[in-house]
């Protein structure tokens, strides 16, 4: 009898699904923006780079399993960051510009990140852009209106997470209600220390028992809507893979029962909405370097730990031809900084020049920071566009600028880009969101549930349920 019953146990064992270990560590990485043809352009410029045709894989485009997302929204066929942040955080579907609610801008929902709080894991949420912009606000705030920065920040330490990160606070101080205190003294009171770049957390973290990470007081004078581009980044400034290395420091402490922690890399969509690829394709592979951190803890805790990584939708339309059999991403190596910033150096030419800039002045900032006119040889045609454009926006003029979602560029900085996109071989059709297919990857515990095309409302329910948690 009791051989019959060990014989029963060791099959009931044998026979039970994969799911019933739980996730004690989750990663849920999102990439802003990050459509398919994002991931595989950066695999096609990396292997042009080792001078092949081809990819070179990313290490999160490797994971075992994976799949396409469709990222519609509930009242939109194309999604905008705040319901698609909402559907990711909290599996509902949700009006554009609201967060955390659902489409009535009414009725609160509870995100995966309140949930595996609710279940005593540690919880941290961690971005490239503000703390308060959509993608991270919708695991912790409930807001009609995307743009109330001020009440989404409020809402950050009312939900009491572990840790938070980010460039900064966009809008800290209400002056209709000084009484409540400026958002920083509001987290203070709270119990949260706020630590001003990655030397300043190391030195605040150990006796810390929440924290808020920013980047640097000076970094977020020069612009607090985010830390800089990964193709512009300085030997001081903030990256995603800090964030994500002090994420998981802190929320290690005291874990016995897990953590839970996002990480968005905000600025893949940035540079998309300015069209700008060779800013995209590093910023992917500065994503791809902070999940690498990730990774690094799953190999010491292969049977316990979840790493997802998906996007909230795809961001410009990117296409990798534009007609010819052909492509030549590498030419974007050429490329050293993001347009953003060659119109920073533009401008300040402007200055040091009192307004006299001559074209030969121009063409060897060109050639120094995109390299046309130099490694990059523009035809005919594309010379002379770039001189009209000289012609007609310096010269003694104001400057002309170029608006895309999150930032303003000299019109010859954005002209440039668009020759080196067409020496390329990069097309863009929109400055805006598509409702193109977005992949997900997963390794781990839970992860083969990522195989067959979902909705991206069912990714925090699988992750979920990978974890042992309840979202509705």
């Amino acid at each position: 009898m009791k051989k019959h019953l060990l014989l029963v146990c060791l099959l009931v064992l044998a026979i039970m699904p994969a799911w019933a270990q739980q996730a004690k560590y989750v990663f849920y990485f999102i990439g802003d923006g990050m459509g398919v043809n994002q991931v595989n352009g950066t695999e096609a410029y990396r292997a042009e780079l080792e001078g092949r045709i081809g990819t070179t894989p990313l290490l999160f485009a490797s994971f075992p399993y994976g799949t396409m997302v469709t990222t519609y929204s509930g009242t939109n066929g194309v999604t905008d960051s705040a319901a698609s942040g909402t559907a990711l955080a909290t599996g509902i579907k949700t009006k554009n510009g609201v967060i955390g609610m659902q489409a009535d801008q009414q009725t609160p929902v509870s995100s995966v990140a309140v949930k595996a709080k609710e279940a005593g894991m540690r919880v941290g949420i961690a971005t490239s852009v503000s703390v308060d912009h959509a993608t991270p606000a919708s695991f912790y705030a409930h807001v009609p209106d995307r743009n109330n920065y001020y009440d989404i920040g409020k809402d950050l330490p009312r939900t009491g997470f572990d840790f938070y990160a980010g460039s900064d606070f966009l809008n800290p101080v209400n002056n209709k209600a000084k009484e409540e205190g400026t958002l920083y003294e509001q987290c203070e009171k709270a119990g949260y220390t706020i630590a001003r770049g990655y030397k300043d957390y190391r030195k605040k973290s150990k006796l810390a028992s929440k924290m808020i990470l920013f980047q640097s007081e000076e970094a977020s004078r020069r612009d607090r809507n985010s830390i800089p581009y990964a193709i512009d980044r300085e030997k001081n400034d903030l990256a995603l893979a800090d964030i994500t290395r002090a994420g998981i420091n802190f929320l290690s402490k005291d874990n016995d029962k897990g953590f839970f922690l996002m990480v968005e890399g905000g600025k893949i969509d940035w540079a998309c909405h300015a069209n700008d690829a060779a800013t995209a394709f590093e910023e992917v592979i500065d994503f791809d370097n902070a999940i690498r951190v990730a990774y690094e803890f799953y190999e010491q805790h292969p049977d316990e730990t979840l790493i997802v990584i998906t996007a909230d939708h795809e961001t410009g339309g990117i296409a990798l031809g534009t007609g010819a059999y052909a492509q030549n991403l590498q030419v974007l190596k050429y490329q050293r900084m993001s347009v953003n910033k060659l119109s920073a150096q533009l401008n300040e030419l402007r200055r040091k020049t009192a307004n006299k800039v001559t074209w030969e002045m121009a063409q060897k900032a060109l050639k120094q920071h995109f390299g046309l006119f130099g490694d990059v040889k523009p035809n005919e045609r594309q010379e002379a566009r770039l001189r009209r454009t000289f012609e007609s926006t310096f010269l003694n003029q104001e400057p002309a600028l170029d608006e895309s979602e999150y930032q303003k560029d000299e019109r010859l900085a954005t002209v440039a880009k668009e020759i080196l996109n067409e020496i390329a071989m990069v097309g863009w059709t929109s400055g805006g969101h598509s409702n193109g297919y977005v992949p997900v990857f997963a390794i781990g515990v839970g992860a083969e549930q990522f195989c067959h095309r979902i909705d991206n409302t069912e990714i925090p329910a699988k992750i979920a349920e990978a974890a042992g948690l309840k979202l509705k």
